[in-house]
């Protein structure tokens, strides 16, 4: 799912989003305060994080491409580093250090599926990122939003012809992209708990899931967030839990070496944008 924002963001406008990880760190506390606080249900806490991360994802676009003097893409990715920053010190300074942890949604107590042990928040997990998949697609392709936003992805200059904002575009992929990662960050909280600094590894991986999906196809992020997830759990299993964060570095060089465009992406030397 955060590769998906990665790419979702990268298709609208070029850029590259290293705040990707923070939003998703800012849903779950944002998730994890609000339980703690009123004990709201777990659905309208999910509700009020993903709504609380859309908005700022909106904001984040405005402060990334409106006060920018210059705004090419080298300038907007060091500024999207620079806001990663700064919003992992403003949550450090609002809620602390401490890790924050939410409840899982539906007890603790294992499954067993031919002889495996499975506990039920995976399936949680698998059920929303397979449910959030199908409702990209559907906006993408089935709406007349979407089908306005992967216009503009496609060549601006045209969309633009046709009476397309490209800016306004520009504006809900950000926001669309930190609405998913929020929902990543809370349905994940419960079985790795989150903190200010939670987010910077996560989008480090979201970045690697991408680009071996292929950075110009949303499908694409999640099949490499899912690919990475495997390697990374056979990793964990054959050796040691320590090797799993190397696994994604690793498959991001091996990849970049073999197949730069990524695994469905576009080997021809002109961008071809596949929502």
């Amino acid at each position: 799912m955060i590769a998906a924002g990665f790419c979702m963001v990268y298709n609208a406008t070029e850029v590259i989003n290293f705040a990707q990880g923070e939003f998703v760190m800012l849903g779950a506390m944002i998730a994890a305060s609000v339980f703690a606080t009123w004990g709201w249900p777990l659905p309208l806490v999910l509700v009020v994080a993903v709504t609380s991360a859309l908005f700022f994802g909106f904001l984040s676009e405005k402060v990334t491409f409106g006060l920018t003097r210059n705004p090419q893409v080298l300038n907007l990715i060091i500024i999207t580093i620079g806001l990663s920053i700064a919003m992992k010190g403003t949550v450090m300074m609002i809620w602390g250090k401490f890790p924050k942890a939410l409840p899982h949604f539906s007890g603790e107590t294992p499954l067993v599926v031919f002889g495996a042990t499975l506990i039920p928040q995976a399936i949680w997990i698998a059920g929303i990122s397979l449910g959030v998949m199908l409702l990209v697609r559907f906006f993408l392709e089935k709406t007349v939003i979407g089908t306005a936003m992967r216009a503009a992805a496609a060549d601006k200059q045209a969309a633009s012809l046709m009476g397309i904002s490209v800016r306004q575009a520009s504006t809900l992929s950000y926001g669309i992209s930190s609405a998913i990662g929020a929902t990543a960050g809370v349905i994940i909280t419960p079985v790795a708990l989150t903190s200010y600094d939670h987010g910077t590894m996560l989008g480090l991986k979201g970045f690697c899931a991408a680009i071996i999906g292929g950075m110009g196809s949303v499908y694409g992020g999640f099949l490499g967030g899912l690919i990475l997830g495997i390697l990374e759990a056979f990793a964990a299993g054959w050796g040691s839990s320590g090797y799993r964060d190397a696994v994604a570095f690793l498959c991001l060089i091996v990849l970049l070496l073999i197949r730069p465009s990524g695994l469905i992406g576009e080997t021809g030397r002109e961008r071809i944008v596949k929502f």
